[in-house]
């Protein structure tokens, strides 16, 4: 399912990565790789805020889109 359907508050795997080469290095610089561990922190009008790592990272709903989990 794309990010912003995804539940809020559980942690979730990385399914699929639906991007072009560039932004999918940039993204896996941030540490959404295909495997790793993301929790939806909060979702506003299909934009979503994850925790990545130890960190926090905002998406807008065309980015979230591509990003399965």
């Amino acid at each position: 399912m794309p990010l912003p359907i995804a539940p809020a508050g559980e942690e979730l795997t990385v399914k699929k990565v639906l991007l072009d080469d560039k932004n999918k290095r940039h993204f896996e610089n941030l540490g959404i790789t295909i495997g790793s561990k993301i929790t939806v922190v909060s979702q506003v009008g299909g934009n979503v805020i994850l925790k990545v790592r130890e960190g926090r990272l905002a998406l807008d709903r065309t980015q979230a889109m591509k990003i399965l989990v």
